[in-house]
C-alpha cells in the first residue's frame, strides 16, 4: 500500500471511529423494564417521601423526557449531583442501562394526542415577576411542559416540594453530600430568596403537564 492510500485509509477508520463514538446510545423501553427494581421502590409509589436533606416528595419521572433522565443519572453518576442514594444507584448502571431506563420512563403512563395548554396560567403579579427574573419559560416551555430542548426537564405538574429541594440544591456550596453543579441553574437560584423560590416552586407545580406518578409493585 502507497503513503498516500495508506493516508487516505487513516482518514476513513478515524472518521468511522469518530462517526460511531458520537452516536448516541439508544435505549429500549422494553429492555428498560426490566431493569427499574431500584426505581418503583420510590417512583412507583405515590405520594412516597424522601428524607434527606429534608422530606419531600420524590419526582414524578414517568412522561419526563429521555434525554434528561439519562443527563439527570449521569450527573449523580459523575458527582455532579449530590445524593448518597441516587449516586449509589447510577454507579450500578451502565450507560446502555442508562439510556433504557429512561426510554421506559419517557413512554411510562403516556397518554397519546393528549393535549395540553400552550401557556402556564396566569401568575400573580409578585410569582410573574419571578419567572421573568429568571427567564424560566425561555428553556422550560411557556407552559412549562416542553422544554427547548430535551436535555431541560419537564416541570409542570412536578411536586411542588421536590421543585422546591432541588431549586434549593443549586444554592448548595461546599457540602459534599448534598448539591446540584450546574453554572446556568446555580446562577439562577442564587438570584432568589428561598421564599421566592418556593412560590415559583408552587406556582409551577399548579401547571398542566405529562409528569405522573404510575402505581407500580415490586412483585410482578
Amino acid at each position: 500500500m502507497n503513503k498516500s492510500l495508506s493516508l487516505a485509509f487513516a482518514f476513513v477508520v478515524a472518521t468511522a471511529t469518530s462517526v460511531s463514538f458520537s452516536q448516541e446510545i439508544k435505549g429500549d423501553a422494553k429492555a428498560g423494564e426490566t431493569k427499574i427494581a431500584m426505581c418503583i421502590g420510590c417512583h412507583g409509589i405515590p405520594g412516597y417521601q424522601a428524607s434527606f436533606p429534608e422530606v419531600y416528595k420524590v419526582p414524578k419521572i414517568s412522561g419526563q423526557s429521555s434525554k434528561y433522565i439519562a443527563n439527570s443519572l449521569n450527573a449523580y453518576k459523575k458527582g455532579e449531583r449530590k445524593h448518597p442514594t441516587m449516586r449509589g444507584i447510577a454507579d450500578n448502571l451502565s450507560e446502555q442501562d442508562i439510556a433504557d431506563i429512561s426510554a421506559y420512563y419517557s413512554a411510562h403512563g403516556k397518554v397519546e394526542g393528549a393535549a395540553l395548554p400552550e401557556k402556564a396560567t396566569e401568575a400573580k403579579s409578585n410569582v410573574a415577576a419571578l419567572v421573568a427574573k429568571g427567564a424560566c419559560t425561555s428553556c422550560h416551555g411557556e407552559n412549562f411542559a416542553k422544554p427547548i430542548d430535551p436535555s431541560y426537564p419537564k416541570i409542570a405538574g412536578q411536586n411542588a416540594d421536590y421543585l422546591y429541594v432541588a431549586l434549593k440544591s443549586y444554592k448548595v456550596e461546599g457540602n459534599s453530600a448534598w448539591g446540584r453543579n450546574n453554572g446556568v441553574m446555580g446562577g439562577i437560584a442564587k438570584q432568589y430568596s428561598l421564599a421566592e423560590l418556593k412560590e415559583l416552586a408552587n406556582y409551577v407545580s399548579a401547571q398542566q403537564g405529562d409528569l405522573k406518578v404510575v402505581p407500580q409493585s415490586r412483585f410482578r
